[in-house]
C-alpha cells in the first residue's frame, strides 16, 4: 500500500461498472499507466472535470496490494487544452496523437521525452493553425524517441510503417479527412 503523485495527460478512458472509469493516462515519471477513477460516472464527483481526455493533470494515486490498478485519491487540472477541445480538426488530431501513444508505448515504462513532446504538442496544436506540420513532427520524433527509427530516417509512408509496428490499422488517421 502506497501513495504517489504524478502529472499526466488523459490519452484514452473507458467505462467500468457503473460509476467508475479506466483511465490510461501519459505520465511524467511512470509513462503510460492505466487507473481506475472510482465514482466519477456519478453526477457529485468531484474528480470527474479534472480526468477528461486531454486534460493535464495533477493526480494522487493510491495502490493497495488487493487491486491491480491503482486508484485516483486526488486531482487537479493543470491544462485543460479547452481551445483546442472547441475545434473539431484540433481535436481529430489529438485523439490521432493519443492512440499514436497508447499503441505504440509500453506500459510502465518512464519516458519524460514522450512526455514533454505530448505536452508541447497538445500546446503547439491549441495555438497553431498548421495542424498537419505539428502532427507530421510529432509522429517522426516519437518514432525517433521510442527507438523504431534513427534520427535522420526517411520513410515515405509512415503511416503504414506505424501500422506495420503496432500490427492494426489506426482507426482516428481514417477518421481526420471527415474534419477537413
Amino acid at each position: 500500500m502506497r501513495n504517489f503523485k504524478t502529472e499526466g495527460v488523459i490519452i484514452k478512458r473507458r467505462n467500468f461498472g457503473e460509476a467508475d472509469r479506466i483511465l490510461t493516462i501519459f505520465s511524467k515519471h511512470y509513462g503510460k499507466i492505466q487507473v481506475k477513477a472510482p465514482g466519477v460516472r456519478k453526477i457529485t464527483s468531484r474528480r470527474s472535470s479534472h480526468i477528461e481526455l486531454l486534460n493535464l493533470s495533477a493526480l494522487t494515486l493510491y495502490k493497495s496490494s488487493r487491486s491491480q490498478l491503482p486508484i485516483i485519491t486526488e486531482a487537479k487540472t493543470l491544462e485543460s487544452f479547452s481551445y483546442l477541445k472547441r475545434n473539431l480538426k484540433k481535436i481529430g488530431l489529438s485523439f490521432y496523437i493519443c492512440e499514436l501513444l497508447n499503441n505504440l508505448c509500453a506500459e510502465n515504462q518512464e519516458n519524460s521525452k514522450v512526455f514533454y513532446l505530448l505536452k508541447d504538442t497538445l500546446i503547439n496544436l491549441e495555438s497553431s493553425s498548421s495542424y498537419n506540420l505539428i502532427v507530421d513532427d510529432f509522429e517522426k520524433k516519437l518514432l525517433v524517441f521510442l527507438g523504431y527509427t534513427p534520427k535522420y530516417y526517411l520513410i515515405e509512408d509512415r503511416q503504414a510503417f506505424i501500422e506495420g509496428i503496432i500490427e492494426k490499422k489506426l482507426k482516428a488517421r481514417d477518421m481526420i479527412p471527415l474534419f477537413f
